[in-house]
């Protein structure tokens, strides 16, 4: 399953996009989809199965702009 960590804020974005590719995640910054309802454009893409992995990082880390995780549902994507 796919899942989409959506950001309110693009430095916060590429900052956990960083943190997960440090902690072993694949992981990629891609657009967010208009379904998100958020304004920063970037959102990092990864699979569900490392889903407790970056959940710690956001923990840790407290990132304020965090709006929530995605997964894909057909061709659209909804809030977890």
């Amino acid at each position: 399953m796919t899942l989409l960590a959506v950001f309110r804020s693009r430095a916060q974005a590429l900052d956990f996009i960083a943190r997960l590719k440090g902690a072993g995640v694949p992981v990629q910054a891609v657009s967010t989809p208009k379904e998100a309802g958020v304004g920063c454009g970037v959102s990092a893409k990864f699979d569900g199965r490392f889903r407790a992995r970056a959940g710690t990082l956001l923990a840790a880390r407290k990132y304020s702009a965090f709006a929530g995780f995605m997964r894909a549902q057909g061709d659209f994507y909804v809030y977890e």
